[in-house]
């Protein structure tokens, strides 16, 4: 199944920390098919902390979507994940966006992730990748969505996207 997934981080080497999630994703058997650029991102929600890398990528797995978000916690661990508060600085954070057309609304897991539409840091990265993909709620584009965000918050391009690894 394809997946649409954001990364980000703000503690420590936060391109490293990046690399890293998107290795352990490909070690337990994701093959990225696209990856953005790496952004640097204001914080939102709770602002006084580092600024994000925010990087978005589409992979491939073969797993479910409640199995992938078991897999991203996993490797959230251990990369040793530790906020001291909710929404404050982290290692690294991964979030699950899209699932294909899928619809998931759990207590555990909500597909399409629910705030997504309304961040920078997600519509911006993901509309380099796929900026015709139309989100299976709100049946608008990312690029028609990334107008309308009501996010003023700063993304800044600091690292070009690698050659696409896959169409």
């Amino acid at each position: 199944m394809k997946y649409y997934m954001s990364l980000g981080s703000n503690l420590g080497d936060r391109g490293r920390h990046l690399k890293q999630a998107r290795l352990l994703l490909e070690k337990a058997g994701a093959r990225i098919l696209r990856q953005s650029s790496v952004y640097e991102t204001e914080p939102v929600d709770y602002r006084p902390q580092p600024w994000f890398y925010n990087q978005v990528l589409e992979i491939e797995i073969a797993c479910n979507p409640i199995s992938l978000l078991d897999l991203v916690k996993d490797i959230e661990q251990r990369m040793k994940r530790r906020p001291a508060f909710d929404k404050g600085p982290r290692v690294i954070d991964i979030d699950i966006l899209l699932a294909e057309k899928t619809v998931v609304q759990t207590q555990k897991l909500m597909i399409p992730h629910p705030r997504m539409s309304f961040r920078n840091f997600v519509m911006i990265p993901l509309s380099e990748i796929a900026p015709d993909l139309v989100h299976p709620l709100l049946h608008e584009t990312v690029t028609e969505l990334v107008r309308t965000t009501g996010d003023n918050s700063a993304v800044r391009k600091i690292e070009e996207a690698p050659q696409q690894l896959a169409v």
